[in-house]
């Protein structure tokens, strides 16, 4: 099924959580009628009940059944989108319940600090609950006895992830099953901040002492050559900062580096928490009043104001011998603090220009 377009708004999609749910109601159904139901409609947690077309069938009666969804993830720049999510469903032993099986393209947990055990297939806890339901509807209206193996798998799953923070969280062979009320917002951005917290709640289970949240990949390359830092103490914050503050604040490690580029950091001087070109602008005339009461001189203020971007003011101060890039760490280093505190969190700044060259330092 698409997914519904609001008046005058993007169109929302279906997360992999919910596409597994369809998936698995109509290989259930198949398995105890020996039809598949085409379309499939499920209930999502908020009162949806999207139907989905079925892309792959597959059926040995008595022994298993396969469906596939495609999943639509609306107007959202999802790295999902179009991915067949399939589920294999088989009688499992007598009073099992449901059990959830890792197929080709759905990845394993390997460490702690995520909601799933250790061995554990990477499907969530909310894909899981309603997987569970649909299975007790079905077994119900069809009867059978709900003790199933639910395999879940995706298509080329495995490549995907390699564009996921997947690896870094330690799930590894492909990619996880997720949703927390099956609808994906177009740019909501929910996926990378779920895997902000969830980078978090890994470094904090792993015992690591120190992490570093980086607006990209320069400013990782930068703080992984200054710290020495593991992959799973780095936090690939881009845009959101406030996501990177806000858990830490409620979750603390002891010391937090924020490494970024002296435009986005520029904007964290300003007290924005989203770093988006689109919803939040560099304030040069701030910059420039700033610089002025560190002791820039008149020119250098004049300049300031009517630079074209962060970076051409970067230049400027350089020109005159003025720590314009110790300026902003200092700014975006007292946001942090003021949006971690109280948590003990230890926090310091590195800003960076385009070549990856530190530009400037706070804390």
């Amino acid at each position: 099924m698409s997914g519904r377009r609001p008046e005058g708004g993007l169109r929302y999609g279906w997360t992999t959580g919910a596409c597994a749910t369809a998936a698995t109601t109509a290989a259930y159904t198949a398995l105890l009628t020996g039809t598949f139901p085409d379309p499939v409609e499920i209930e999502l947690p908020k009162g949806h009940r999207p139907a989905f077309a079925l892309d792959r069938t597959e059926l040995t009666p008595g022994a298993e059944a396969t469906a596939g969804v495609v999943k639509d993830a609306g107007d959202d720049p999802d790295v999902t989108h179009g991915a067949l999510i399939l589920a294999t469903v088989r009688p499992g032993p007598p009073g099992a319940g449901v059990t959830f099986l890792a197929g080709p393209g759905v990845g394993t947990v390997t460490k702690p600090g995520l909601p799933l055990d250790v061995g554990e297939p990477a499907i969530n806890p909310v894909p899981r609950r309603l997987m569970r339901a649909a299975v007790a509807e079905v077994a119900g209206a069809h009867g059978g006895d709900g003790d199933v193996l639910v395999e879940l798998s995706v298509a080329d799953g495995e490549e995907l992830a390699r564009h996921t923070w997947n690896p870094r969280l330690g799930i590894l062979g492909g990619l996880s099953i997720l949703g927390t009320t099956g609808v994906v917002v177009p740019y909501s951005c929910s996926a990378w901040i779920d895997s902000i917290r969830r980078g978090v709640d890994v470094a904090r289970a792993v015992g690591h002492r120190h992490v570093a949240a980086c607006t990209g990949s320069t400013s990782e390359a930068t703080a992984r050559a200054l710290y020495g830092l593991p992959d799973d103490a780095l936090l690939d914050m881009g845009d959101f900062a406030g996501a990177v503050l806000k858990y830490l604040r409620r979750h603390p490690i002891p010391r937090l580096t924020i490494a970024g580029g002296v435009g986005k950091l520029s904007k964290l001087g300003d007290g924005h928490l989203d770093l988006h070109s689109g919803r939040s602008q560099v304030d040069l005339n701030a910059l420039a009043t700033a610089a002025r009461d560190a002791g820039a001189g008149p020119e250098l203020v004049a300049d300031l104001r009517g630079a074209n971007t962060a970076l051409d003011a970067l230049r400027l101060g350089e020109a005159r011998g003025f720590d314009l890039g110790g300026l902003v760490a200092a700014r975006a280093l007292a946001t942090a603090r003021r949006v971690l505190e109280p948590a003990p969190v230890r926090t310091d700044v590195v800003v960076i220009d385009r070549a990856g060259r530190i530009v400037g330092r706070a804390g």
